[in-house]
């Protein structure tokens, strides 16, 4: 008997970069897939396989966010108090001392398994977390790591080291980043990678970067920094260091293809033609960095140099059509420009290209030889689908709610529009217990 089996469906998006084609399908045996092609081409090549027939669906490449914060769901509806004035007193005044500092382990992990819920939910087969919490140490990482495995995620985790809250606690902070490395590579069954990470020029001084690069290099990892999120880091680093931000990173040497930079808002013409010249890699989270107020950043003319750019949550929401959409609308007004962002770039940026921003090789793209993560989305639209309009169907019109099945290397995590072996009731009644708590 045939131990491969084929996904078909009304219509498949393999690609981004490549035009929706109709009744088409792969085939998949144990965690890849093998073949690709017309659906009366797969059976006729492979006919002892079983079929799954996405009758009214979409099949397409599961989706890559590049940067959450999956503690953040915690913070969703916190009494603030005073509105923060501006993103340093968003930090100083609210993120830090009201969600950050008051983190624990329980809270991680409540907090990871709703995310990873939701995520899947909609679509997500890959992410890169950045988990920033300095009182949980150490191993606040490796409760992520457990939770990520029971949902069998495709998950990048990270710790954010910074020498905010002390010498002590910074060591902890990269630290806590190599262990993890090492305990997933130790870890033949899990999907789960680390990498090394820090938080920004004005949390950490040139020698702990230094030496957070030197980490990432020896155990060849990226190394991720959140980059101009406001305005407040390039001014800050104008008046304490002599330049702006990536001309910093760019002195000490350490601006290249190794360095995933998050948000890039508030970046300087100079800015962006180190990025683009070095191959500094960028995740860019459309709808939060509207939420603190920092701007919109400059991501089609760092498309157009050629950078590698993914989109994230950030945490903030979630749903990567949410996401997607926030992207395709935001550089059309910010432009002024009605051709700016295009459906089938903003839908690579969730895929293919997210993965290529993580470093991950195979991930992305429905293609024989890359990992079976994909997704089957409903394709009953009130107006006709063809080639040329799929992707912005999907992108304007389809959310969490449309998601009928996922599959994270080659096994079925959602059907039918449920997790596999979760409890949402549940997992929701936790997150608002260990909200309660964070919020006392």
């Amino acid at each position: 008997m045939s131990n491969g089996f084929i996904i078909s469906a009304d219509w498949m998006i393999g690609s981004a970069r490549r035009p929706a084609t109709p009744d088409h399908g792969v085939r998949i045996v144990d965690e890849t897939i093998t073949d690709v092609g017309p659906v009366a081409d797969l059976t006729s090549r492979h006919p002892d396989d079983p079929v799954h027939h996405g009758r009214g669906q979409v099949l397409m490449p599961g989706f890559v966010n590049t940067h959450v914060h999956m503690y953040g769901t915690l913070a969703h509806g916190i009494p603030t108090g005073e509105v923060p004035s501006g993103f340093w007193s968003f930090l100083n005044d609210y993120w830090w001392p009201k969600v950050e500092n008051a983190l624990d382990q329980d809270m991680i992990e409540a907090a990871t398994d709703l995310v990873c819920h939701d995520m899947l939910r909609s679509g997500t087969t890959t992410f890169y977390d950045i988990l920033e919490a300095p009182n949980s140490l150490p191993d606040a990482l490796l409760v992520e790591k457990s939770v990520v495995d029971r949902h069998h995620l495709r998950g990048i985790l990270s710790f954010e080291a910074t020498q905010r809250m002390g010498p002590a606690n910074a060591r902890a902070g990269l630290d806590e980043n190599v262990a993890l490395i090492e305990a997933c590579r130790s870890d033949p069954s899990s999907i789960v990678e680390g990498s090394m990470c820090f938080h920004t020029t004005f949390t950490c001084d040139e020698p702990y970067i230094l030496e957070a690069f030197a980490l990432a290099a020896e155990h060849d990892v990226f190394c991720h920094a959140h980059c101009n999120e406001g305005v407040h880091e390039g001014l800050w680093c104008e008046e304490h260091l002599g330049s702006r931000t990536m001309e910093f990173y760019d002195r000490i040497g350490v601006a290249g293809t190794g360095f995933l930079a998050s948000q890039c808002v508030q970046m300087s013409a100079a800015e962006i033609d180190i990025i683009a010249s070095t191959g500094v890699r960028v995740s860019h989270m459309p709808l939060s960095n509207c939420e603190v107020g920092g701007g919109i950043a400059p991501v089609p003319e760092m498309l157009e140099r050629g950078v590698t750019i993914g989109l994230g949550s950030d945490g903030y929401i979630n749903d990567m059509f949410a996401v997607m959409r926030g992207a395709f609308l935001l550089h059309k007004a910010r432009t002024l420009d009605p051709g700016a962002m295009p459906a089938p770039l903003v839908l690579h940026m969730a895929t293919e290209g997210g993965a290529k921003a993580l470093g991950l090789d195979r991930v992305g793209s429905l293609e024989p030889g890359y990992a079976a993560d994909l997704q089957l989305v409903d394709a009953e639209f009130p107006t006709p689908i063809t080639s040329e309009n799929l992707a912005d169907q999907l992108v304007l019109w389809r959310n969490a709610e449309h998601v009928g099945d996922v599959m994270v290397n080659g096994k079925w995590r959602v059907r039918n529009g449920e997790v596999s072996g979760a409890d949402p009731a549940a997992l929701r009644a936790e997150t608002r217990r260990q909200a309660e708590r964070l919020w006392s």
